[in-house]
């Protein structure tokens, strides 16, 4: 027994409540569970119960065993002063007196076996989703609005790392738009190097070289530790010595994290990536300002269609020829620029200043988009739940990452439904 899954029961009364008594034989109702807590002190506040004639009001706390009252040290913790019930799985109390003098209800035969076995059985397999084999057997008409719960929690979550490296950054926007915009273009394996890249060099700095793109792309390059050499093209040669003009004025130090190029295709290669990014820098600089006066994605979306072209045309890495092919950012970067860097921005921006119209714009923007393709979403299709844009994407991706991979079934839901609907068959 879990005791996330006996707050569950108790929350929402998913036990048999005829005929209740306490471990000393008095009887109890259950007016209210009260309300569950997740700070110090007991599981829940505010209960009521009946105990004998008694009405008393006051807190509840749940336990799997008696003795955790003990073992937690609560019986000297005078936050649990006001308790008025011990809810627990099974008591393995031997004493005449219940720790804390408290009365101790036990739950262990008063809930439905198919809704225990179920839920011991999610926690414990392995698969994409916990409930992939219940997905469709109930809570159909629940999933549009826990989709868009899920969209809202997602960009809560990025808003509030966006808020924090604001103010890190002394309220700077335009370098924070920069550093996601660099964490986006390192999608999915590198974007942490390419953060760090862009924390290591001032967006204020950039823009002043935003005419000169061999610069540019010498430091991106540089600052990702790609130009140690030795080289034998002209190119890299070049680059190398720009580097390290630039990196003695400006006192630069390469990041220490290593770049990933294992099991990627090459048009994702770092080198490549680092270059487009030098020439969305080369576009100029003000993209926050770009992207939070924009109607709509379409009036950015030029501003996209950049290419490492000239002598990455032949090349993807440096000094190794390559049959001659386009590298220019393709409209799934360009998407994921937008889910990943933008409308998280706007999102972030409306919550930091308590203008909801930003707010409702992102998720405009994201229901306006197509859903991303990834492995994820591809894994959700076959089990028939389709993203049909950009917004249901992300939830998704949400409700893989934060619910089935922590197993938080409790508050998803439709697991809830699902174990809601085998209380009556238990």
């Amino acid at each position: 027994m879990r005791e996330e899954l006996l707050h569950f029961i108790w929350r929402f009364r998913h036990f048999n409540q005829q005929a209740l008594f306490t471990e000393a034989g008095e009887a109890v109702q259950v007016l209210s569970p009260g309300e569950h807590h997740a700070d110090q002190g007991p599981d829940f506040k505010h209960a009521r119960i009946r105990l004998g004639d008694r009405v008393l009001e006051g807190s509840v706390e749940i336990h799997v065993v008696t003795t955790d009252w003990v073992r937690h040290a609560h019986d000297r913790d005078r936050h649990y002063a006001q308790t008025i019930l011990h809810v627990v799985w099974s008591n393995d109390w031997t004493g005449a007196t219940p720790p804390g003098n408290i009365p101790v209800l036990t739950m262990q035969e008063r809930v439905p076996k198919l809704m225990l076995a179920t839920y011991e059985r999610w926690m414990k397999q392995s698969n994409f989703v916990p409930c992939e084999r219940q997905l469709h057997g109930v809570g159909e008409a629940a999933w549009p609005s826990w989709l868009e719960t899920l969209t809202h929690e997602r960009l809560q979550r990025r808003a509030l790392v966006i808020c924090r490296s604001l103010e890190a950054s002394s309220g700077h926007w335009e370098a924070v738009t920069w550093m996601q915009l660099a964490r986006s273009m390192g999608q999915p394996v590198n974007a942490e190097v390419f953060e760090a890249i862009a924390r290591s060099l001032p967006v204020e700095r950039l823009v002043r070289l935003r005419s000169e793109p061999l610069r540019l792309e010498a430091l991106l390059l540089g600052q990702a530790g790609l130009l140690k050499g030795p080289f034998s093209d002209d190119y890299p040669l070049t680059l190398q010595r720009e580097y390290r003009f630039w990196q003695a004025k400006w006192k630069l130090e390469p990041v220490a994290a290593p770049l990933a190029f294992l099991r990627m295709r090459p048009a994702g290669f770092p080198t490549i990536r680092l270059v487009q990014l030098a020439g969305l820098l080369a576009r100029g600089g003000g993209w926050f300002a770009r992207i939070r006066e924009a109607a709509k994605p379409e009036e950015i979306r030029s501003l996209l269609d950049v290419a490492a072209g000239g002598y990455w045309e032949t090349r993807y890495l440096f000094d190794i020829v390559s049959p001659a092919r386009p590298k220019r950012l393709g409209a799934a970067m360009q998407l994921g620029l937008f889910v990943n860097a933008f409308i998280p921005l706007l999102y972030a921006y409306g919550w930091w200043r308590k203008e909801p119209s930003y707010q409702e714009k992102a998720l405009i923007w994201l229901r306006g988009l197509q859903a991303e393709q990834n492995s994820i979403l591809a894994r959700w299709k076959r089990l028939g739940v389709v993203a049909h844009d950009a917004g249901e994407g992300q939830a998704l991706l949400e409700l893989k990452k934060e619910y089935c991979a922590e197993r938080r079934c409790l508050e998803c839901v439709i697991g809830n439904r699902w174990l809601i609907s085998l209380v009556n068959k238990g």
